[in-house]
C-alpha cells in the first residue's frame, strides 16, 4: 500500500498497542515502525536492473525480519528515553505488531509480498485491494489524528481507535466478499462465451473496489475483461491479448527472462515496438493506444481497442553490466497525458456504465 496508509495503521497499531502507557510517543513510533519496511527503496540503486525486481517487498517484508528487527529497534526506542514509562519488550512488542501489520496489508495488493524469506521466494498477492484506496485510509487517517488530541488514560481514546481500526478491517473483508463475487460472475460469462483458460486472475481497478478487472489465461493469450458490481448486465465483453511467446524464446534461459517470469506470477505478454523486445507485466493493467500513439484512454472494457500500452512495462536490453553477452532489463516510465478523461471512464465503469 501508499506510504500514507501505512504510516496511519502504523500510527493506530502502535496506539492499541502501547498508548494507554505512552501516549503520543506509541502513535510516533507506530508510525515510524509501520512506515520502516518500504526504506528497502533506498537500496535499489545498489542493486543491478534485475535484482531491484525481486528486492522491493523481499527481506524487509518477511516474517523473519519482523521477528529480528523489533526487539533491535525496540532497544533504541527504550534507550532515547530517560523516563522508563514502557520496558524494552513493550517497544518491542510495538515495533513487531507495526511491522506485521505492514507486511499483511501489502499482502493484500497485487504486487506480491515475499513473506517467507529466506526459506521460501513464494510472493502473497491476494489481489483484493489497490496499492492507494481512500475508503480504508481515512477512517485510520481521521481517528488517530483525532486520538492525538484525546488523553492518554481516557476510554474514548482507546475506542476511537478502535472504531478507525475496525472499520478498516472490515471494508478489508468487503473487498475480499466482492472478490469472490466478480469472480463468479467473471467465471459464469468466460462459460457462457465458451472460452476455455486455465486459470485467471481478479483484482481491482485504481481507488475502488466496484469495478473489477479479470485476465484470464488461455493456450496463446489472454482474455481481459472488466465487470462493475453495478452492472446491470451479466455479460461481460472479454477481449483477447496473444501472449507472443515466440519472441521471447530464444531468450528463455536468461536470468533477466526468468525473474520477469518469477515477478509476473506468468501474467505477461510480450511486445515488439520498433525493434525494443518488451516484456509486460498484465497484473497492473493495459491502457488503449490509439492509432497516432498520442494519448492514453483506458477504456476500462468500454470498447474494444487494437493496440495497448501497460502500466508495467521492461524493456529487454543485450548486455549487462557484468557481460555484454547477457540481457539485462530497463523499466519504462508510464504516465497519462489525459488523467481527467481517464477519471471520467473510470467513474463511468464504477457506476455499471
Amino acid at each position: 500500500m501508499d506510504s500514507l496508509t501505512q504510516i496511519a495503521l502504523g500510527a493506530a497499531v502502535g496506539e492499541a498497542t502501547l498508548g494507554r502507557k505512552v501516549g503520543n510517543k506509541a502513535i510516533l513510533w507506530g508510525a515510524i515502525a509501520g512506515a520502516l519496511p518500504d526504506l528497502d527503496i533506498v537500496a535499489s540503486p545498489l542493486l543491478d536492473s534485475i535484482s531491484r525486481i525481486s528486492w522491493h517487498r523481499g527481506y524487509s517484508h518477511s516474517l523473519m525480519f519482523a521477528l529480528l528487527f523489533s526487539p533491535i529497534l525496540g532497544w533504541l526506542i527504550y534507550k532515547t528515553y530517560k523516563k522508563k514509562e514502557a520496558t524494552w519488550r513493550d517497544w518491542s512488542l510495538l515495533g513487531f505488531w507495526a511491522i506485521f501489520t505492514h507486511i499483511v496489508l501489502d499482502c493484500f495488493t497485487n504486487y506480491g509480498t515475499q513473506v517467507f524469506l529466506p526459506f521460501s521466494d513464494y510472493r502473497v498477492a491476494c489481489n483484493n485491494i489497490f496499492i492507494i484506496d481512500p475508503l480504508y485510509t481515512v477512517p485510520i487517517l481521521i481517528c488517530i489524528i483525532v486520538v492525538l488530541f484525546i488523553d492518554r488514560t481516557s476510554r474514548k481514546r482507546r475506542l476511537l481507535n478502535a472504531i478507525g481500526l475496525g472499520l478498516s478491517s472490515f471494508y478489508i473483508l468487503l473487498t475480499l466478499i466482492f472478490k469472490f463475487y466478480a469472480g463468479t460472475q467473471f467465471e459464469h460469462s468466460l462459460r457462457e462465451q465458451g472460452i476455455t483458460y486455465q486459470r485467471y486472475l481478479t483484482n481491482p481497478t485504481p481507488f475502488n473496489s466496484i469495478l473489477w478487472r479479470a485476465v484470464a489465461e488461455s493456450d496463446e493469450g489472454y482474455w481481459i475483461g472488466y465487470y462493475s458490481l453495478f452492472d446491470r448486465s451479466r455479460q461481460i465483453s472479454f477481449q483477447f491479448i496473444e501472449r507472443n511467446e515466440e519472441l521471447i524464446k530464444p531468450i528463455e534461459d536468461e536470468r533477466a527472462v526468468k525473474m520477469l517470469k518469477w515477478f509476473s506470477d506468468g501474467y505477461y505478454v510480450i511486445t515488439n515496438h520498433h525493434g525494443l523486445i518488451k516484456f509486460n507485466d498484465l497484473r497492473f493493467g493495459e491502457f488503449a493506444v490509439s492509432e497516432e500513439e498520442a494519448q492514453f484512454p483506458q477504456n476500462f472494457g468500454m470498447s474494444k481497442a487494437r493496440n495497448f500500452r501497460y502500466v508495467f512495462t521492461f524493456v529487454l536490453l543485450n548486455g549487462s553490466e557484468n557481460d555484454e553477452n547477457d540481457i539485462s532489463i530497463l523499466r519504462e516510465g508510464f504516465s497519462l497525458k489525459n488523467r481527467d478523461a481517464v477519471l471520467k471512464q473510470l467513474l463511468q465503469r464504477i457506476g455499471g456504465v
